[in-house]
């Protein structure tokens, strides 16, 4: 299990290189269920019985999301949502979006 969701978000205000190679690799394996597009963002789709929960959840991952300073996109619909985050300081990849990523998965 990844230690990343014990980890918080530091913010970033550019002037560093996106993850790329062996250390977006690495960091990739810690949070398997989301996806790499690009190497620009990561997205993870979570399903749900109904409409009520998926939005019960939208509203933890915003409790989250403003704790550590790092606001993903959130797409709702019904039974369904979307998380997409990528860092917007570098227009690319960091260390604290993949922590994002693992404290999301633990409010499942």
């Amino acid at each position: 299990m990844s230690d990343l969701a014990s980890k918080n978000c530091v913010p970033c205000r550019g002037g560093v290189p996106p993850l790329a190679g062996k250390e977006l690799e690495k960091l990739t394996k810690e949070v398997p269920q989301w996806n790499v597009v690009n190497g620009h963002h990561i997205t993870r789709a979570y399903k749900f019985p109904d409409f009520k929960q998926a939005l019960a959840f939208v509203n933890k991952v915003g409790d989250v999301a403003e704790q550590q300073g790092h606001h993903p996109d959130i797409l709702l619909s019904w039974g369904k949502a979307e998380v997409i985050t990528w860092t917007h300081a570098i227009n690319g990849l960091t260390e604290s979006d993949f922590i994002l990523a693992a404290k999301i998965d633990r409010l499942q």
